[in-house]
């Protein structure tokens, strides 16, 4: 997979750190019950199709990427730098 890092240009997908879901989680309040922690640290959705996520370009030039990308073909749809996008 190639992804285009707004600084760098097109790199190969190696070069990024994959952080997870670009949009915030719902972190439980400190007082939550054992279960609210475990879903929160263990559990996360796997969709099929289009999703925004979170990439570090960790070996460039140390930018923070949303990726729009389609989980099922692998298309790279779109990027932006995380501080431009909104949520």
């Amino acid at each position: 997979m190639r992804i285009t890092c707004p600084i760098c240009g097109e790199r190969d997908r190696r070069e990024f750190y994959y952080s997870g879901h670009a949009l915030a989680l719902d972190r439980p309040t400190e007082d939550a019950g054992s279960e609210a922690w475990d879903d929160y640290v263990h559990n996360r959705d796997n969709p099929c199709g289009e999703t925004r996520d979170l990439w570090y370009h960790e070996m460039g030039c140390g930018a923070w990427v949303v990726v729009t990308r389609n989980t099922a073909t692998h298309e790279v749809i779109a990027t932006k730098l995380a501080e431009e996008a909104s949520s």
